[in-house]
């Protein structure tokens, strides 16, 4: 994939980094910021964070497989302090667009990194992208970003500053009435002033690009310039808008922050499942599946994952399930499952743990069977009941009751069971109440 160039700002390279001197993470300070590791000087990987100490402490205590590929490796560590957790994000995007960190691009998936884009029109609008330059290959590209949720969150912030035109295929920019992204204030509206929203879209580019000083030192001086000229009104407005993006830029929390202590020992229940499944392949992903509706109607389903015992949430997924008629949660299920194995470059699961009981469990192994894939028939199934908390295994006529089990593999198997139930009544409740908006 060929990535659209930006012009990086010359404030962002390599001898911004402060280094460790003696590779003690203790050192680092506890701020948000950008974080790299080195060999021979050159970039193995590059992160941003919430906590800078905890999450470069966290590659080496809590190493996951894909850390384990290069952690040996590391001789040097740098990291650059932000003032905020969306000056983290932006400037974690330009020094891989600048560097090109080794596995950083080994591990960049087209699908999983998003570009914001922004059209060049009279009205610019802008979009979000997995594939840049195939929506629209005139428009202005900033990215790629790692972590999706964190830039969506960061526009949304931004748009309560700079109002913009969101991208719809084959639409005008906006209605001939104002919209209900009018009322709360994150729209232009249907007849702007071309000239000045393309003023206002120019300082949401510069800001994406890391230009945040540049930005703020021009309002300030329009602010001042219509001052001067008695134009109190413009001048209020100005100064709101400098305020409210001082304060988006400093407080909107857009990244997940990590947890410096492992919540669970997942050697030992890895060996726990090992042993039950009779299997002594190596267990690190696991996900979990769940059926929500009302009669079947706006029926979800769910699919958090859990790598090494952790929730990554990154890689969750949703479904809006597509049968209709009579409700039939087997039927559901064997759907979801067949359009999550469809996508093979989400990776594969080590372990899938369907929410039900026998019937589900003979379900997720009918589709597991089905499956075009060889590769999943290697998933691991078991399903858990939840009136009293029974685990199902394929070919085992008699559950295992979760009482029985170490408290610590207990505990993993209804987090990520609660986790689906949660995550898929949540998405359940959305579609139902855009239902009753309609």
């Amino acid at each position: 994939m060929r990535i659209p160039q930006m012009r990086i700002s010359p404030k962002f390279n390599a001898m911004q980094f402060s280094f460790l001197a003696n590779m003690n993470t203790a050192d680092i300070p506890q701020t948000s910021g950008v974080y790299a590791f080195y060999k021979d000087r050159q970039f193995l990987y590059i992160g941003k964070a919430v906590n800078l100490r905890s999450r470069a402490r966290n590659h080496f205590q809590q190493p996951t497989p894909k850390d384990g590929i290069f952690i040996d490796s590391i001789d040097r560590i740098g990291y650059i302090e932000t003032d905020s957790e969306i000056e983290a994000l932006l400037l974690e995007s330009l020094l891989i667009k600048q560097h090109k960190p080794k596995y950083n691009v080994i591990w960049k998936d087209d699908k999983n990194y998003l570009f914001v884009a922004i059209t060049k029109e009279p009205l610019p609008r802008i979009f979000f992208t997995h594939q840049p330059n195939r929506e629209s290959p005139t428009a202005w590209y900033a990215g790629p970003f790692v972590e999706t949720r964190a830039i969506k969150r960061t526009l949304r912030a931004l748009r309560r500053v700079f109002p913009y035109y969101m991208y719809a295929k084959a639409a005008k920019p906006h209605a001939n009435k104002p919209c209900q992204y009018c009322q709360l204030g994150l729209c232009p509206g249907p007849n702007p002033d071309a000239k000045e929203y393309r003023k206002q879209i120019q300082k949401l580019k510069a800001i994406l690009e890391g230009k945040k000083p540049r930005v703020l030192a021009q309002l300030q001086k329009e602010m001042a310039d219509v001052s001067r000229k008695q134009d109190y009104e413009r001048a209020a407005g100005l100064r709101d808008q400098l305020r409210d993006l001082e304060v988006v830029l400093s407080h909107a929390r857009v990244l997940q922050p990590v947890q410096e202590k492992q919540l669970v020992n997942w050697r030992e229940i890895q060996a726990y499942f090992q042993q039950i499944f009779q299997t002594s392949r190596p267990l690190s992903r696991a996900e979990a599946y769940d059926i929500s509706n009302i009669q079947g109607v706006s029926a979800t389903g769910s699919m958090p994952v859990f790598i090494d015992g952790i929730p990554s949430r990154t890689h969750y997924r949703k479904f809006k399930v597509r049968i209709a008629g009579k409700p039939d949660d087997f039927a559901m299920l064997r759907e979801v499952l067949t359009r999550r194995l469809a996508h093979a470059e989400w990776k594969y699961p080590d372990l899938m743990i369907i929410d039900g009981g026998k019937g589900q469990l003979s379900s997720a192994m009918k589709v597991i069977s089905l499956s075009p894939n060889p590769e999943a028939k290697n998933i691991l199934l078991c399903s858990i009941a939840k009136r009293h908390n029974e685990l199902f295994l394929p070919g085992n006529p008699n559950p295992l009751l979760l009482q029985d089990m170490p408290a610590f593999v207990s505990n993993f198997i209804l987090h990520i069971r609660d986790e689906a139930h949660r995550f898929a009544i949540t998405y359940h409740r959305s579609l139902r109440k855009k239902s009753l908006l309609k």
